[in-house]
Formats: structure tokens, sequence, C-alpha cells
């Protein structure tokens, strides 16, 4: 680990490529994969909504935090090839779940990138999501703008409409660490791009990390909070909490005064801190992927990913599970 961490932003883009792994190459017409999970509605029931975790061109922001370069390609994205993996994603779930009417389509960057996804594309893409009723893309903050109506357009004159939702990272709230994770906005600059998504009425999810880097060990919970009060102030509809993860260079390079790997122990008391201080229209969710590499006890992870699974469908704090192999849950020191 160093603790040197460059104060400038291009310097911070030549510390991160430095770092990375060798890139795994994809080909651009096969999608990564189709997951379909719960997930509470605005309406307070459990619907099924698939993930279609599409394959495009990188983003061009250099995060410290982010590992989504590694599903990506270098090369922009050719014409035809996302409506094409759509099409292929239709064609899974139907196999494999039938009818599922809520879709995200997430292409590890930012969906109104006209590298990643051609504007060329969209009417394609609308017509390739007929017979979904709800549509969820990712976006940096700074791309919201005309590409976000021209896609709500062609989802209106799709032969079932859709209506649009945007997810954003916030990260933190934290301005200092906000600047330092390299994502090259700032707070005002996530509330105007919700302004925006707001006037053109397409709803607004969040996405806030769990242990972000460079923010006090001993502030974490207080920021976090802060930053749920900022996203929902901003009108959205959905915060997901996502745990910080090791493994893409960067992120592993920096020392333990910068970032701590967030525990299992740390996802349940944020997650749980965070549930307290939802206002009453929003959602709190917790992301449970690849939940194991934050576990110090494999004999109560599935009781654990369960009450967590639960609560984001409840949207109601559970009892702490206790555990013969490892005690009860331990508070975090």
């Amino acid at each position: 680990m160093i603790s040197d961490y460059p104060a400038r932003a291009g310097a911070r883009d030549r510390f991160i490529l430095d770092r990375r792994l060798p890139r795994v190459v994809h080909d651009p017409w096969q999608l990564q994969g189709v997951v379909v999970e719960d997930e509470r509605s605005a309406k307070g029931t459990p619907i099924p909504v698939a993930t279609v975790f599409l394959t495009g061109r990188e983003c061009p922001w250099r995060c410290v935090m982010c590992d989504l370069w590694m599903h990506t390609i270098e090369r922009d994205t050719p014409l035809g090839a996302i409506p094409a993996q759509i099409l292929d994603a239709r064609r899974r779930l139907a196999q494999s779940h039938g009818a599922v009417d809520h879709i995200k389509l997430y292409n590890a960057g930012s969906f109104f990138d006209p590298r990643a996804v051609p504007d060329a594309d969209y009417d394609a893409i609308a017509e390739a999501l007929a017979g979904c009723s709800h549509v969820i893309v990712e976006s940096h903050p700074a791309l919201v703008g005309d590409r976000t109506s021209r896609l709500l357009d062609s989802l209106r004159h799709a032969p079932i409409s859709a209506t649009l939702e945007v997810a954003m990272g916030l990260e933190t709230a934290h301005p200092e660490a906000l600047e330092r994770l390299n994502k090259r906005m700032d707070v005002d600059d996530f509330v105007s791009a919700a302004a925006r998504l707001a006037s053109l009425g397409v709803a607004l999810r969040v996405f806030l990390l769990v242990n972000p880097p460079f923010v006090p060990a001993d502030m974490l919970d207080e920021w976090l909070l802060r930053s749920i009060d900022v996203a929902f102030a901003s009108g959205a509809s959905v915060v997901s909490l996502i745990p910080t993860r090791t493994g893409n260079g960067a992120i592993d390079a920096l020392d333990g005064a910068r970032f701590r790997s967030p525990r299992l122990i740390d996802l349940e008391r944020s997650f749980d801190t965070g549930l307290a201080h939802v206002p009453p229209h929003g959602r709190l969710f917790v992301d449970l992927w690849d939940l194991r590499r934050f576990a110090e006890c494999d004999a109560c992870l599935e009781a654990r990913r369960v009450r967590l699974h639960t609560m984001n469908l409840t949207q109601q704090r559970l009892p702490d599970v206790s555990c013969a192999a490892c005690g009860s849950v331990a508070q975090p020191s």
C-alpha cells in the first residue's frame, strides 16, 4: 500500500490506470448476463425485476473505486449491438422466467454516453423492450440531458409505452471524499442532474457507497446518513447501498487511513442505520451481490443474507442473526 494519492485529476487517472489488472476481451455482441430478483415496488409489493448486464465501451471517467471497466470494451460499441443484446436477454427471460416487465439495462458505464450506447440505436432499443412497463438505465450525472429526452421519446413511442428511471452514483456527499474519488463532479452537479430528470418526469435511483474511500472511519455513519438525505432531497425514490469492493488495483493501493474494506457487519449496520432515516416516500436497498466476500463466518452467512433480503422487501429492521459458530453478531470495533 502507498500513502501518496495524487492531488490532481490527470495524475489520478494515471494512478488508477497504472494499477489495473489485465483486462478480459469481451464480444460487444454478447451480453454479460441476466439475473432476476424480487424488489419492493413503489406500491410496497414485491415484483420481479430483471437486470441485464450489457457489453459496451468503457466509461470515460476513471473513478478510484470502480471495477466495472473489467466488463467493458476499449473501442466504441458497434451500432446495433445493444439492441441485439437486449433481444437476447428478452429471449432468455421468456424461457426462464416468463414475463418480466421491469428491466434494468446496466452497461458498466453511462447509458447516455454515445460511444457506449449509440443514439441511433434508441428506437431499436425501445422496440426490443416492447412489453416492458418500466426501464432503468445508469448514467453519470454529467450526461443527463438531451439524450435522456431522446431515449424517453423512443420509449414513449414504442408499441407499449414504458416509464424511465435513471440510476446515478452520488457515492458520498462528503465533499472532499467525493472530489478525491475522481468522479469529476460535486454534490451541486448531482443535484442539478437530479432536477433535470425531475423536469422530464424521469424517476431517480441513487447509488451510495458503504465505506467510501477518504471518509474518516469515525465519520462513516454520519456521512452515510447525510448522503441518504441528499439523495432523497434530490427526488430519489430508491437509494441503493453498495459495499466498496477491493480488487480493481487502485483501491487496493490506498493505505488504511484512506480506505478500509467493509465487512458484512458494516453493511448490516449501515442498512440498519439507514432504514431508520428513510422518508415515507423512499425505499432503501442494500446490494447483496457477492456477499460472501464480506463475511467472516460461513455458518451464518445465508441467514444474514436472508435477513437483509427480507429487509429490502419489507423496509423493516429485523432482529440480528445469532450464530453458534461465531457467537451473536459482534458490535463493530
